[in-house]
């Protein structure tokens, strides 16, 4: 008789992205930067060993060449005291020290981010896990394509001028963690994603689903055909020096799937474009993952942004589909619901600092910053308990999320569904006015 599966594991994390424009970053927006002892004890307490945590380089090292690990040393030991196990996470987006001007595109950039890692694996030879960069992709894609964060470039052009100064430095420290750290894994994270198109758009189409691996492509040293529609693009922009890397080492492919990860392009301009009416399930994305890397997966991130019933749902379903993985032969690591506690001003990107706070944490905050459990936090406790997904609650999904989610509708056909608890639910807007105040705070129950 063959043994039962193990449970997936549950993971958490915590968000500190910087804000160089605003000098404030996610994990002080929040409070996690003053509270995180008491959400620490909420992490155990929900059962949870192993969690992404941050390490802040921008407060580190606010002055060139000189770090401050006194915070670090306070929260990574109480971490080890407490048996509680960090994927260190040494760079989180555009959370670099202020004094690099140009940010990514900083030509000071690759010598302070190497000494930098090279500094905290000497610091901190007992880390098990760690990531070198948060989502290098999307990065790049902000930063180097979209203008939307520093420092602020725009097309192919902008994005290789990113990447062609972030990549190299990664690979370089993960081969200094290789030798530094020999017995850590190296977990690198990035989108998790699938465009599709119209019969008239499918070249957007085409570009964007080869776009997607490019980075961890050229990190892995992996062939990259010139014929490829993103690879041409590269090389027109200047970009050959990416596709001759010295390669880096990644251990676990982490992925991060978010309803709005999947977009289906409508026009050959490119430019109009929906969330797909038919996104891909999570199952099918791990799939293709692994057998394009061979490594294990991690879902790395995932939340909804909506009411804690909602959460509940999401939480269900992605953890049925890291299920569905793993029978189809993926090993995967885990199930990282990302952040553990609301984040703040992700309504915009992060190109404001206004402190609004988005629901989609395991524990809600209220307007005084303070953790508000729910039904979302019951579920995820039963889930690092070790229940399976169908041992969670379905609860029928409130507007806006219902709406958000139909495309995902066929995939949660097989459910029982039960509907959400009173408390948690909210009346439907009329008179077309936006609710304030109060209706705030009950939209993050």
């Amino acid at each position: 008789m063959r043994a039962p599966e193990s449970p997936i594991e549950v993971l958490t994390g915590f968000d500190s992205t910087y804000l160089p424009g605003h000098d404030v970053d996610v994990a002080e927006t929040t409070g996690h930067a003053r509270r995180w002892r008491q959400d620490l004890e909420l992490v155990a307490a929900c059962g949870v060993r192993r969690l992404r945590y941050p390490v802040r380089w921008h407060r580190i090292e606010r002055r060139r060449r000189s770090f401050d690990w006194e915070e670090t040393d306070r929260v990574l030991g109480y971490l080890r005291d407490h048996d509680l196990h960090p994927i260190v996470d040494l760079l989180h987006h555009t959370s670099y020290p202020r004094w690099l001007r140009l940010g990514l595109a900083d030509r000071r950039f690759a010598g302070a981010y190497v000494a930098f890692v090279d500094a905290f694996a000497r610091r901190y030879p007992w880390v098990g896990e760690y990531t070198l960069c948060n989502e290098p992709f999307t990065t790049s894609l902000l930063c180097g394509h979209e203008g939307r964060w520093p420092p602020y470039l725009r097309g192919v052009r902008g994005f290789v001028a990113v990447a062609a100064n972030l990549l190299p430095a990664l690979a370089e420290a993960s081969r200094i963690c290789a030798e530094l750290l020999p017995g850590a894994r190296h977990v690198w994270v990035d989108t998790c994603e699938r465009a599709s198109a119209t019969e008239e758009a499918q070249s957007w189409a085409e570009l964007a689903n080869d776009r997607r691996w490019f980075l961890l492509d050229a990190f892995l040293g992996r062939p990259l055909a010139h014929e490829r529609p993103f690879v041409a693009q590269v090389v027109a922009a200047g970009g050959s020096r990416l596709l001759e890397l010295q390669p880096g080492r990644v251990d676990v492919v982490g992925l991060d799937y978010y309803a709005h990860n999947q977009w289906h392009y409508l026009d050959a301009s490119g430019r109009a474009a929906r969330p797909s009416p038919e996104p891909a399930p999570l199952a099918e994305l791990m799939v293709e993952a692994f057998e394009r890397y061979r490594r294990p997966c991690l879902l790395a991130e995932t939340n909804i942004r909506g009411f804690a019933s909602d959460r509940a749902t999401w939480l269900r379903y992605t953890l049925e589909q890291c299920e569905i993985a793993r029978a189809r032969g993926v090993p995967v690591e885990g199930h990282c619901w990302f952040p553990f506690v609301d984040s703040c001003d992700w309504d915009s990107i992060l190109t404001r600092a206004a402190g609004h706070l988005d629901p989609v944490g395991v524990y809600w905050l209220d307007a005084g910053l303070s953790r508000r459990p729910s039904s979302m936090s019951a579920a995820y406790a039963l889930a690092a308990a070790g229940h399976g997904s169908s041992d969670l609650p379905a609860y029928r999904l409130q507007p806006p999320v219902d709406a958000w989610l139909s495309g995902w509708s066929s995939q949660m056909a097989h459910w029982d569904w039960d509907d959400p608890p009173q408390a948690e639910v909210v009346a439907p807007l009329t008179g077309g006015g936006r609710r304030r105040g109060g209706a705030r705070r009950t939209w993050r129950r």
